[in-house]
């Protein structure tokens, strides 16, 4: 039977070639990784249909395939490669041994110091044997016969002092200098072709300010034990009370909530904020479907297992698909300030950063706080300055006061 790309979507038109797990001639077990196939977005792992043979593979590693392309062929009724393979593996590996056996270990430990090739010595020993005694014979006889005289001496210590020096500025001048090229993945070519498309088509700015974590901590603190045991171990974390917030926000504006397709605004009635994760293959933004209907220990929940299919390269295309709001947290990697990209063609997304102690001016006194500047992008052509500073102060309002997310306020 023939083995098949899966069926992409619209959005994607081809993929390539990531890794093949068995080679031709191999014994697959029904539902075994066959292949992975890298796309722009996500990738995609084809799996043995049938215990059988993968009998042939048509596209190799790095190769582009399309929709529904024949990619090997797999014989359900196939044997696995002769074992004489593995008999002369064997036989060579065994035949390696003898050879090395030839020696005793002083005589190759000698011979390995002194530079001698053991090929060259004849043993003297039991059934041809060679002892530490013939290393020594020979190598007294190599040191006898390559003896210089002193004009050689001489000539050879300049050449070396003048190898020697040559070979160390350029080694020098090579270590300075060292490149690696290796081509770039699917997954990260998408990724800076959306970003600088993001720039270019978008009137994009970026408007800045700060909030003081100590409520949501001093929540944290209080709560965490009881609110693991209640959501089956699910910790309370900083990201839901910031969905949470950007959700309320979002109702009372509209515009930041929407997105442009041509001429046309399309105003969502419906709250999907995606969430920025980094993985090692680049950065990946699962959404989080409706989420003023889901309470906190749900959005850490979807938070946490979308974290681990990313890092296991587990992320379907739905989970990515969509989006009407982006919040992504540069502050876990230590990031004081920045400016996000938008995620096109969304027109607002929320940049968190690191939480650092600093000394406020509250009610007329010095006080250090716990504070984390916030970042919101946004597309001037939809959003005016005006509604971006309010949106972003209506969340700084309810991460400061969290009563106001419960009460709407």
């Amino acid at each position: 039977m023939d083995i098949k790309a899966p069926t992409f979507p619209e959005s994607i038109a081809d993929g390539s070639i990531a890794q093949w797990h068995h080679q031709e001639g191999a014994f697959v077990n029904k539902d075994d990784l066959l292949v992975d196939i890298e796309t722009d977005k996500v990738v995609i792992e084809v799996y043995a249909p049938a215990d059988g043979v993968l009998m042939s593979i048509l596209k190799n590693e790095g190769e582009t395939v399309l929709s529904d392309e024949t990619i090997g062929s797999f014989d359900e009724n196939g044997q696995a490669a002769p074992a004489e393979t593995e008999n002369k593996v064997v036989s060579s590996s065994a035949d390696e041994e003898i050879e090395e056996a030839i020696a005793s270990p002083a005589a190759r430990k000698l011979a390995s110091e002194k530079g001698v090739d053991l090929k060259s010595v004849s043993g003297s020993g039991k059934g041809g044997r060679i002892t530490k005694e013939d290393v020594e014979a020979v190598d007294q006889v190599e040191k006898t016969s390559d003896t210089p005289t002193e004009e050689e001496i001489g000539l050879a210590s300049e050449s070396i002092v003048a190898e020697e020096s040559v070979n160390l500025s350029m080694s020098e001048s090579s270590a300075e200098r060292i490149e690696r090229r290796v081509p770039m993945t699917r997954l990260r070519a998408s990724i800076a072709k959306r970003l600088v498309e993001a720039q270019q088509n978008a009137a994009m700015l970026t408007t800045f300010n700060e909030v003081d974590m100590s409520p949501i901590m001093t929540i944290r603190k209080r709560y965490q034990d009881e609110f693991q045991r209640s959501h089956n171990g699910t910790r309370l974390g900083f990201m839901s009370f910031f969905v949470r917030a950007a959700t309320e926000a979002l109702k009372r504006f509209p515009a930041v909530n929407a997105s442009i397709d041509g001429e046309d605004i399309v105003y969502h009635g419906y709250y999907d904020i995606g969430v920025a994760v980094s993985t090692d293959r680049g950065l990946v933004v699962p959404v989080l479907r409706d989420t003023d209907a889901l309470g906190l220990a749900q959005i850490e929940s979807e938070i946490i297992s979308y974290g681990e299919k990313a890092r296991e390269n587990k992320l379907s295309l739905e989970d990515l698909s969509g989006g009407t709001f982006t919040i992504t947290n540069g502050g876990i990697f230590g990031s004081l300030m920045s400016t996000p990209i938008l995620n096109a063609p969304q027109t607002g997304v929320l940049g968190m950063h690191n939480i650092v102690e600093r000394p406020m001016v509250v009610e007329g006194e010095i006080v250090v706080r716990p504070m984390m500047y916030l970042a919101l992008s946004y597309d001037h052509r939809l959003i005016d300055g005006k509604d971006a500073v309010q949106f972003l102060v209506a969340i700084k309002g309810m991460i400061e006061d969290p009563a106001r997310i419960l009460l709407e306020l």
